[in-house]
């Protein structure tokens, strides 16, 4: 009868790849579209200008995540399919020596040789590049990268978080949309890093604080440069 757990272990390190990028997509949409619409609402823009470049910027910064994250990924992707057509290789041209290596490691991690010895050989009639995958080149197969999940997790979490300060900043009178607008992006922000610390198994508070604190930083340089050049055009 073929062993089974008593219990499902929910470990943390599988979400790596969707995590980071999800996480630094919404990141991203929420400030650079919350800075992006309090620049030209600052430098005294109609509701509707303000709106236009928080709508171009929402597209253009979605599209601009997923690219960059694809790019950045398939290489990752690329270096790591080189490693395994290399470790293919090498198996096929010196199956003894790679099982030797496969041995080593293992002893090396606090198995006995006699034993170390027969786990190697026995992972290695089951599957040998896997084997070597995983405990030589540490790509086992769910932590490999995946350009495509990264790419629409970054671009979907980027629209994701544009839309609140651009809600803000569209909904509200001319007198309060920039309060509003900072308020609604400081508790996205805050929220986000909070999510994205448990998610990942972090503390929440020096996520969160910092997180907003830089936050804050973006939006008031931002709105500064944008008054002033509003107040020079």
């Amino acid at each position: 009868m073929p062993w089974r757990r008593s219990h499902e272990e929910e470990h943390l390190s599988f979400r790596s790849n969707w995590l980071r990028a999800g996480v630094l997509g919404a990141n991203d949409g929420i400030l650079s579209t919350a800075s992006l619409v309090l620049g030209v609402a600052a430098s005294g823009a109609s509701r509707s200008a303000v709106v236009t470049a928080g709508i171009a910027g929402l597209v253009a910064g979605a599209g601009s995540m997923a690219a960059g994250e694809y790019v950045s990924v398939s290489s990752q992707r690329d270096t790591e399919e080189a490693d395994l057509r290399l470790e293919a290789q090498e198996l096929s041209q010196d199956p003894a020596g790679e099982l030797a290596e496969l041995t080593g490691i293992y002893e090396e991690r606090g198995l006995p040789p006699a034993l170390a010895a027969e786990v190697a050989a026995a992972l290695t009639e089951h599957d040998a590049l896997a084997a070597h995958a995983r405990d030589e080149l540490g790509l086992p197969e769910d932590r490999r990268a995946r350009p495509l999940q990264a790419a629409g997790a970054s671009a979907l979490s980027f629209a994701a978080g544009a839309i609140l300060p651009l809600l803000a900043i569209g909904l509200f009178g001319n007198s309060v949309r920039i309060v509003a607008c900072v308020l609604v992006t400081i508790l996205a922000l805050g929220g986000l890093g909070a999510l994205g610390a448990r998610l990942g198994g972090a503390p929440e508070v020096p996520a969160l604080t910092r997180v907003v604190f830089w936050g804050i930083v973006a939006m008031g340089a931002t709105a500064a440069i944008g008054a002033l050049v509003g107040s020079a055009v």
